[in-house]
């Protein structure tokens, strides 16, 4: 096994021990699906939306939330918890480098969220009808860029804050307007014009659109993908240079 594997499946352990991240980062966004699939006026056509559903509407949106969730919830605070508790300290002093500790925490905070997204579209898809991806490699390929972006972005909030008390603050002062571009309080369709700009420029606004295009049968458009692919290098590039064992 290679040096990112080993530090991979350590990782994935240690991170199932902390129920209460676990909960938030991976059981949180299924269970959010549930209730909002449970409203009734949830489940019926919208004439504005030409007769989609608001759940049909929601669900990528979830799905986006579910990432940000993992990543600012999760991951940071997790990352930052090894430092202050002493454990990349110790890490310094092996061969571990740490762009491999790095590489090793998006793959396991990867992985981990593919499980979640598998369990939200056979939610959708059992419990209330929701269309599978119609382009299948697109919605993949958007997944994985937004899930590879909001990672970057939680490794760099981590990198910065000082204990895991100020990641969780840190954190949640970066989610809530990063989801509200998202579109879960208003939805993309129904955004101006200048909000619907600054959405496309967010990972998760672009990320929701890229993925309801990949739903809807349609390649995702070049532009979203640029602006998740852009996320992705210089969160992850600030979060390497910034990188601090303790």
């Amino acid at each position: 096994m290679s040096a990112l594997t080993k530090l991979t499946a350590t990782e994935t352990r240690l991170f199932l021990r902390e129920p209460i991240v676990v909960f938030f980062a991976v059981a949180f966004a299924p269970i959010l699906l549930i209730i909002l699939g449970l409203i009734p006026s949830m489940r019926e056509p919208v004439a504005d939306l030409g007769g989609v559903r608001m759940i049909d509407v929601y669900l990528p949106i979830v799905v986006a939330m579910g990432i940000a969730l993992f990543a600012l919830s999760g991951l940071s605070q997790l990352f930052a918890s090894y430092r202050e508790k002493g454990v990349l300290r110790r890490l310094r002093t092996t061969p571990v480098k740490p762009a491999t500790m790095i590489s090793a925490q998006l793959l396991m905070a990867t992985i981990m969220s593919i499980i979640t997204l598998i369990v939200m579209l056979a939610i959708g898809k059992a419990a209330f009808d929701v269309d599978l991806p119609g382009q299948i490699p697109g919605y993949l390929i958007t997944y994985l860029l937004v899930a590879l972006a909001m990672f970057a972005i939680g490794l760099l909030v981590a990198a910065l804050a000082p204990s895991s008390r100020s990641a969780s603050a840190v954190g949640s002062l970066v989610f809530f307007p990063l989801i509200f571009f998202a579109g879960l309080w208003l939805p993309r369709a129904a955004m101006n014009d200048t909000l619907r700009t600054i959405s496309d420029l967010t990972p998760l606004g672009a990320g929701v659109q890229a993925l309801q295009d990949a739903t809807g049968g349609q390649w995702p458009q070049a532009m979203h993908l640029v602006v998740l692919l852009a996320w992705i290098i210089a969160a992850g590039a600030l979060a390497a240079r910034y990188f601090r064992w303790e």
